[in-house]
């Protein structure tokens, strides 16, 4: 215990030093700050505090450099900004996780948002550390129950899996999100909410997630309002307390909502510094910070732990070949399309499977289990393909066996889909056997 105290305590000194690289605002323009003096000392991504005459501070970051000044983009307005004004540089600024940090919420600095005082670890961990070694990780492991029926077979989730979750604004994106939170087999819960509107983070805490939710949950949230400085370190920040959790050995659950809106971040703090647009005016650099935010989660590497993460995306109109939906598409295991037309008619999670695909299967399921799954999808189909004539009053009973079936058994698959799975895996897949077993095909 004495140890451990120790530790705490130099944890809270890290950040005293004896020396201290100062320099001087130079310019002011389109919201970029000049500095001079720290051309020497400093590095890209460096985070430095501006100390304006008006008493207040600003928090920036070093976006470019040349032989004589470095560029800064500042966390929010430059007002109150002036020639001459101190500037202080503080390094890369890592984070350092607590096991106590277990049912708090915290900004992207690491710094509590609940109004209780917070305890840092002893190590400093970088915001954007590499994945584990690719020839060294794991593969995925088991199936984990989930608390809902859908998940549990026909959209299977395992251990060190990695799945989008796409989908409109107003779906039950995040209820669907706490669902995973308060029911996913895991040892800890990481979420990262980028870019949320501020009078949703205690409802979304208190009401969405639960005392049952938040209990095994760490919250790092940055509001809309913020700077994209600020809300694109908020997905770095969360992804390095699910990896300080990882190396412990435990199985984390890491669920990010939404990465379109760090794609958003980047593209502002990219476009600022001087990179070109591209693609719908994200910048090329896009597609890597994506890939890197993903790769960082997934399996460890022999004798730690695991990080199972669901990555969220906002797609307007369904469309998913936008960008970032094209981008995360291509790096995870799976994907699961929500729509609005589901969530009209009043069915949640308003999820789309035939759009969904698990790329745990068939490994993650039995012989018969799969038979199942193969079986559920064929009906769905059927009636998919026919739906428009079924509704219109066209289609005659008899004139296709397939169709015939699913709309006898489709009422009751629609409806399984919307079930939580308070049995379990098993008896998930027995009512779906059951529901099946109603048709030959």
């Amino acid at each position: 215990m004495a140890f451990a105290g120790f530790d705490l305590l130099r944890a809270e000194m890290r950040g005293i030093g004896s020396v201290h690289a100062v320099g001087r605002v130079a310019e002011v323009r389109r919201g970029m700050i000049e500095v001079t003096g720290l051309a020497r000392r400093a590095t890209l991504g460096d985070r430095a505090v501006i100390r304006c005459k008006g008493g207040h501070e600003i928090g920036a970051e070093v976006l470019s450099l040349t032989r004589g000044a470095v560029t800064v983009l500042p966390d929010g307005a430059a007002d109150g900004v002036a020639i001459g004004d101190e500037v202080e540089l503080l390094g890369q600024g890592g984070i350092a996780p607590h096991d106590s940090w277990i049912g708090r919420i915290v900004d992207p600095f690491g710094q509590p948002l609940d109004g209780r005082p917070l305890i840092h670890g002893g190590i400093e961990r970088e915001l954007r550390a590499s994945p584990p070694p690719a020839a060294q990780r794991k593969r995925l492991g088991d199936r984990l129950e989930t608390g809902l029926a859908i998940f549990n077979t026909m959209l299977p989730l395992v251990r060190g899996q990695r799945i989008g979750l796409f989908a409109g604004s107003g779906v039950g994106k995040s209820s669907l999100l706490a669902s995973f939170a308060r029911g996913v087999a895991a040892d800890v819960v990481v979420i990262a909410l980028i870019g949320e509107r501020g009078r949703e983070l205690r409802e979304f805490v208190e009401k969405t997630l639960g005392p049952e939710g938040m209990a095994r949950a760490v919250i790092v949230a940055a509001t809309s309002d913020q700077s994209p400085l600020v809300r694109r370190r908020c997905a770095w920040t969360a992804m390095a307390v699910a990896e300080y959790f990882r190396d412990q050995g435990q199985h984390v659950l890491f669920l990010a909502d939404s990465v379109t809106r760090f794609a958003e971040a980047h593209r502002e703090v990219a476009l600022a510094g001087g990179e070109p647009a591209s693609l719908r005016g994200y910048p090329p650099s896009t597609s890597y910070q994506i890939m890197a935010l993903g790769e960082r989660a997934g399996p460890g590497a022999e004798g730690s732990g695991d990080i199972t993460a669901v990555f969220s995306v906002l797609v307007a109109g369904s469309d998913m070949d936008e960008p970032v939906a094209d981008i995360l598409r291509g790096v995870l295991d799976g994907h699961v399309v929500m729509e609005r037309e589901i969530a009209e008619r009043g069915r949640f999670p308003a999820i789309n499977l035939l759009r969904s695909v698990s790329r745990s299967l068939p490994d993650a399921a039995s012989p018969d289990e799969n038979r199942l799954i193969a079986k559920a999808r064929a009906l769905l189909g059927a009636y998919d393909r026919a739906e428009m004539m079924i509704q219109a009053g066209l289609y005659a009973s008899g004139s296709d066996r397939m169709v015939d079936a699913a709309l006898k058994v489709w009422p009751e698959l629609d409806a399984f889909i919307a079930d939580t799975a308070p049995d379990g895996t098993a008896g998930s897949f027995a009512r779906l056997s059951a529901i099946l077993s109603q048709v030959e095909i």
